[in-house]
C-alpha cells in the first residue's frame, strides 16, 4: 500500500502537482504511515491485483473525513483511492470504485461519496465525474504552516 502511495506522490511531484499530497513519500511521514496502518487494521482497505501484482488500493468508511459535512443518511465514503501509476489506463481505479459500489449495495446503502483535491487542472474532479459522481460542494482544509487545501465533495446515488 505504501509503495503505491509513494509512487503516486512521485508521479504528482514529477507533474509539478505538489499541493495535493506534498513532496515527501508517505512511507517517510509517520502520521501518514499510521493513517494507512489504521485503515488496514480497521478493515477499510481493499486492494486490486492485476497479473499477480498489487495494482491499487481503496479505503472505505461509514463516515467521512472530519473536514467534510456528514451526509443526512447512512453512506459509504471513499477515504482513499490510489493506483500503481505504471498501470494507468488499465481500469484499476474503475474496478476499485465498482467494488465500493458493490460494498455499499451489500450494506443496503444508497449513497457513495468521495472527496478529492480540487486544485491544479481539475483532472481529478473530472475523473470522478467520469465515474458517475456529481460534484456536491467545494470545501477548504486549513493546514497549520501550509497553504490551504482546496477540495471538492462528490456523491453518487446507487440503485
Amino acid at each position: 500500500m505504501l509503495r503505491i502511495l509513494d509512487g503516486t506522490v512521485e508521479w504528482l511531484v514529477a507533474q509539478g502537482r505538489t499541493a495535493q499530497w506534498g513532496t515527501e513519500p508517505w512511507s517517510t511521514r509517520p502520521a501518514l504511515v499510521g493513517r494507512a496502518a489504521g485503515r488496514i487494521e480497521r478493515g477499510e482497505a481493499r486492494v486490486a491485483v492485476l497479473d499477480g501484482e498489487l495494482a491499487g488500493v481503496i479505503s472505505l468508511s461509514g463516515t467521512p473525513a472530519s473536514y467534510v459535512r456528514p451526509a443526512d443518511e447512512p453512506e459509504l465514503y471513499v477515504t482513499l483511492l490510489a493506483t500503481e501509476r505504471r498501470l494507468k489506463n488499465h481500469g484499476v481505479g474503475s474496478a476499485l470504485l465498482d467494488e465500493a459500489r458493490a460494498e455499499a449495495r451489500r450494506q443496503g446503502l444508497g449513497l457513495l461519496r468521495v472527496d478529492c483535491y480540487a486544485g491544479d487542472d481539475g483532472k481529478l474532479r473530472a475523473y470522478y465525474r467520469s465515474q458517475g459522481f456529481t460534484e456536491v460542494e467545494p470545501f477548504t482544509v486549513s493546514r497549520k504552516g501550509e497553504p490551504d487545501w482546496p477540495g471538492m465533495l462528490l456523491a453518487q446515488r446507487l440503485a
